[in-house]
């Protein structure tokens, strides 16, 4: 799958490149993000390594992932967050998403969101888009339905979280309930 860089109004995602490893890494220390995200705790720099080098560009290279960091369009340092496709190979895809901390409360995330699934839909022809949260997740959950995903159901021990079984949220989204707004 050839790497792309998307742009929806003031953000840009583009594929994870090595010099993203110290900001996923510095992210990746936020208790926030941690109380959320399956991440090896403690957390080193060796497991930043590890999600840039295979879960974002070797996976992309084949096919099971598309990972994108979200930064402003008109270019610069900064780094907002991570957006991202598990891919099933079978027309659907399960969104993956967390911000920086600098990046939070300002629309950051719903509007990657929306560009990615738009992007999803459009070029990578998916017929469907799954999203999954801890059930408590509520910045999750709020940037998900603003996206447009209909929340669907508590899956009930869903998700392995710091070794246990945690409820899920789910919700998902197809092609004709994309918002039509950009971004």
């Amino acid at each position: 799958m050839e790497r792309e860089t998307i742009t929806a109004g003031d953000i840009r995602l583009r594929p994870f490149e090595e010099g993203d490893i110290p900001w996923v890494y510095e992210v990746s220390l936020d208790q926030r993000v941690q109380k959320y995200v399956q991440l090896p705790i403690p957390y080193r720099l060796a497991d930043a390594e590890f999600f840039v080098r295979e879960m974002a560009v070797a996976a992309w290279d084949n096919g099971s992932r598309a990972e994108f960091v979200v930064e402003p369009e008109a270019g610069g340092t900064a780094r907002w967050g991570r957006v991202g496709f598990g891919l099933d190979g079978a027309g659907a895809g399960q969104i993956g998403y967390w911000m920086d901390p600098a990046a939070r409360g300002r629309g950051v995330a719903t509007a990657a969101v929306r560009a990615l699934c738009r992007w999803g839909f459009e070029v990578l022809g998916l017929g469907l888009i799954e999203w999954r949260a801890e059930v408590g997740n509520h910045a999750s959950r709020r940037v998900a339905e603003k996206a447009g995903f209909r929340v669907e159901a508590v899956l009930r021990q869903r998700l392995v979280h710091r070794g246990g079984r945690v409820d899920a949220w789910v919700g998902s989204m197809l092609p004709s309930e994309l918002p039509t707004r950009p971004g």
